[in-house]
């Protein structure tokens, strides 16, 4: 963990270190500081480089990253793992559980979790997730084990959302409205001319029980746009009721991320793990009466 080994193209020859680093290697300029000054190092051969050295082609560029400690509060529980080697671990989040600790959220949180995963393995590192999922939110939730696995996974990732919305959706559609805070709350989204760009794709794919099960791709991943577009237009989810949505037959917002697609930091594979469309969703749609 935290040792990464690069080759420096043709194309590159000739480039500074800092500019092969921070754009073919996906380092930022904090990340750069942090090697130098923290304990780790960059090293071409013997020679350990600077910022501004001059690479060549065929120079093979060896980082090691400085040692991390997970500060947050170890709390022992379950974890639904999808995938994990020495770069990343992949899991299905529960519903009912933040991703990260909050003043009101300290000890119950997927952070907590990993953070005693991890020392019963003998590893440290800093939790850092690649998506975030809200509270009620399940599925996918993608953790780099290091900084650079951070930097070149996350331009990759794809998600591919499961939602039950209320009412018959019958074609596929794109919204593209932009998402702004509500002037009256510090929690709910509304669609604003004057707020961020935010576009969703949805698909229909099974209906019933004044319910329709949409596929959801998103080019934005703006905070509760999923939640706040399918609103806009009518169809909010079951179980949201901050966005409309009727707690009758589920009470949380019925909205699960089934599947992340990305591209692995050292093989360059494409990676696709998919998870089982919650129950409770199907029997929304199956409910009789």
């Amino acid at each position: 963990m935290g040792y990464y080994r690069f080759t420096v193209g043709s194309a590159d020859d000739g480039i500074t270190l800092r500019r092969f680093l921070r754009q073919k290697c996906g380092l930022s300029a904090r990340s750069l500081t942090v090697i130098k000054y923290d304990g780790g190092s960059i090293l071409c051969g013997d020679r350990k480089l600077r910022a501004h050295d001059i690479l060549h082609s065929g120079d093979r560029i060896e980082v090691t990253l400085p040692h991390e400690a997970c500060d947050i509060t170890p709390v022992e529980g379950a974890l639904d793992i999808l995938f994990e080697d020495e770069r990343l671990l992949i899991v299905n989040k529960p519903h009912d559980m933040p991703v990260h600790p909050t003043k009101v959220h300290q000890l119950d949180t997927l952070a907590n979790i990993v953070s005693f995963y991890q020392r019963q393995r003998g590893e440290s590192y800093t939790f850092r997730a690649l998506n975030r999922l809200d509270k009620d939110t399940s599925g996918c939730v993608i953790l780099a084990k290091d900084r650079i696995a951070y930097s070149l996974v996350q331009p990759t990732v794809e998600k591919e959302y499961v939602a039950v919305c209320e009412g018959n959706i019958e074609k596929s559609g794109t919204i593209d409205a932009p998402i702004a805070l509500c002037p009256d709350s510090k929690i709910k989204r509304c669609v604003c001319v004057d707020g961020d760009c935010a576009v969703t794709h949805y698909e229909p794919i099974a209906h019933g029980n004044g319910h329709t099960m949409c596929r959801m791709k998103l080019e934005t991943g703006r905070t509760h746009q999923i939640r706040c577009h399918m609103s806009h237009i009518g169809h909010p989810l079951a179980g949201d009721d901050l966005y409309g949505g009727s707690l009758r037959y589920i009470t949380r917002q019925a909205l699960h991320c089934q599947s992340v697609r990305f591209t692995h930091p050292d093989t360059k594979e494409a990676i696709l793990l998919s998870t089982e469309i919650p129950t409770e969703f199907l029997n929304i749609i199956h409910k009789e009466g």
